[in-house]
């Protein structure tokens, strides 16, 4: 082994014998962060066991935690499935979205069940947007984002973290979601140490050079059909094999 990887090797330990919030680079962003609390609706339930019962049962390499936009991404009944059996598939990731999560949803899941199979490589985040459209000011959102760091960071210490930022929202650049969302990513982005856990924005390929985002790519201004994901594959392909290796 090289001096240079040697020492890379000997600071991640270093690193991993911190308490839990010492090891995220960014502090607090907001004095409140809503406590981690399960869904009710049947279906959110139900998304829940069965990333449970798959995590349990097989061995992937990538866990990608998030809400609807996640989900959506690998649903059967949803057109963008293809793109990730194209896409992310191959690369040994599950698709651990439930639509509708906020911050404080996915770190419940975290604690119950969704981190119970055998120690991923990587894990993905992309989780806040539904924090925002619940009304939360962007600092509350980026506080809850980070505390779902801190939390993955005690139960999975050795595994590197992809942190995605909130794709746009909104038509226009000065939609007021779309302002808050480039808010969150911006506080997201001083998390990231480029030694265990890294923070990128995939969603500029989805605007126009005016900063538009098209109904054509998502029809509701907030989620995506096929063509607006693969707009978005590429990108997210490059940052996997660059954070995680290839597959």
């Amino acid at each position: 082994m090289s001096f240079v990887r040697l020492a890379a090797f000997a600071l991640v330990l270093l690193v991993a014998a911190l308490p839990a919030e010492a090891q995220i680079k960014c502090g607090a962003f907001n004095s409140f962060a809503a406590p981690p609390a399960p869904r009710t609706e049947p279906e959110a339930i139900s998304t829940f066991h069965r990333i449970n019962a798959r995590v349990k049962s097989t061995p992937y390499r990538i866990l990608f935690f998030g809400d609807s936009i996640t989900e959506r991404w690998d649903e059967p009944l949803w057109d963008a499935k293809r793109v990730w059996d194209a896409n992310l598939a191959p690369r040994g990731v599950l698709d651990a979205g439930v639509s509708g999560d906020r911050t404080e949803h996915l770190r419940w899941r975290l604690d119950h069940g969704n981190l119970d199979g055998p120690t991923p490589k990587g894990v993905i985040v992309m989780i806040g947007t539904n924090d925002l459209g619940h009304g939360r000011p962007p600092a509350e959102a980026a506080e809850g984002v980070r505390r779902v760091l801190i939390q993955l960071r005690q139960k999975l210490p050795s595994t590197r973290i992809l942190l995605l930022g909130l794709t746009p929202r909104g038509g226009a650049p000065w939609d007021q979601l779309r302002v808050e969302a480039s808010q969150v990513n911006q506080m997201l982005g001083s998390c990231a140490d480029g030694q265990t856990i890294w923070a990128t924005d995939i969603g500029q390929p989805l605007l126009d050079p005016k900063g538009m985002l098209s109904n054509a790519l998502s029809p509701d201004y907030l989620h995506f059909n096929a063509a607006g994901y693969e707009r978005i594959a590429p990108g997210l392909d490059r940052w996997i094999d660059q954070v995680f290796g290839p597959s």
